[in-house]
């Protein structure tokens, strides 16, 4: 018997056999793999795009708060607070007042911004969904993937946002930090159902815009931004009840400054804003499914 003078012929038949399917198997393995983090992948994705505008995402991020918590704490604060007395707002200050609406209105921005045009983009304009569908990517993962990398540009900003209110002395509570995920969850409250709606659309006809004039805006000035509710006629304070933003605006005051408000009022706010996120969630799911699947 000769001696085998190579590896190949040392190979026993087995080892041939896994060999050969190497590449194969290989193949299953990264299409396993990418079911199971496609989320992540689309996630990634959306940090690579938002890179191309790294710079206005970073100077909004920064500019806003120093501009309006300027305005407010130096301009409008100081004629409220020199005519009604420092404690006359909810018995603080009115930059503390208006600080928390302030930084939950930043939160609808970034929702406004990453749930509307990317998500008609990534349909029709640029059709990366569906090239992302042909892979092993699942069209709920291409919604759940847009949510965290939304989740995650809103919670730096929100957070930017925080640290500028601690230098102006907006955050008497010792459980300020709070308003950070306060502020998160009605950013992503509101953006889910706009998520979900932008997805139903297949011409940009306007719609969008019309969102911004006749939702968002209305929205701003009837959610006790700028002043209680209370002040509002009793037939107009209906739109502040159902706005996600004077909901997550009294939240965030209560872990502000402490504003006194019943304890089924405080969880009303976090269970109103946290079924609009899974309403709006469930519903761009479904019609990407829909969508992608035809």
């Amino acid at each position: 018997m000769t001696e085998p003078n190579t590896a190949a012929d040392a190979a026993t038949p087995a080892d041939k056999a896994a060999g050969s399917g190497a590449p194969g198997t290989r193949a299953i393995r990264e299409t396993a793999k990418a079911r199971r983090r496609g989320s992540w992948y689309v996630a990634e994705h959306r940090f690579r795009v938002m890179r191309s505008y790294g710079q206005t995402v970073v100077m909004t991020a920064i500019g806003n708060p120093i501009i309006y918590l300027y305005a407010m704490g130096v301009g409008l604060a100081t004629l409220v607070d020199g005519n009604l007395g420092a404690g006359a707002v909810n018995g603080v200050s009115y930059l503390a007042f208006v600080a928390p609406a302030l930084l939950c209105s930043a939160a609808i921005t970034v929702a406004s911004e990453e749930f509307t045009y990317p998500i008609l983009l990534g349909f029709k304009w640029n059709p990366i969904f569906y090239g992302m569908n042909a892979a092993p990517i699942q069209p709920g993962q291409i919604m759940n993937g847009i949510v965290i990398s939304v989740a995650v540009r809103m919670f730096v900003t929100c957070g930017i946002f925080y640290v500028f209110m601690l230098l102006f002395g907006a955050i008497p509570s010792p459980v300020g930090f709070l308003v950070v995920f306060s502020s998160l969850l009605t950013g992503l409250g509101f953006g889910a159902v706009l998520m979900g709606y932008t997805s139903t659309l297949t011409e940009d006809t306007g719609q969008i815009a019309m969102v911004v004039r006749f939702v968002i805006l209305p929205m701003t000035l009837f959610s006790g931004t700028f002043f209680p509710l209370a002040v509002l006629p009793v037939y107009l304070q209906w739109i502040g009840w159902i706005s996600p933003l004077w909901h997550g605006t009294q939240l965030s005051r209560v872990f502000a400054y402490g504003a006194v408000e019943p304890i089924w009022l405080t969880v009303t706010h976090v269970l109103y804003l946290a079924a609009l996120l899974a309403v709006g969630w469930l519903w761009a799911r479904r019609v990407t499914v829909r969508r992608l699947n035809k």
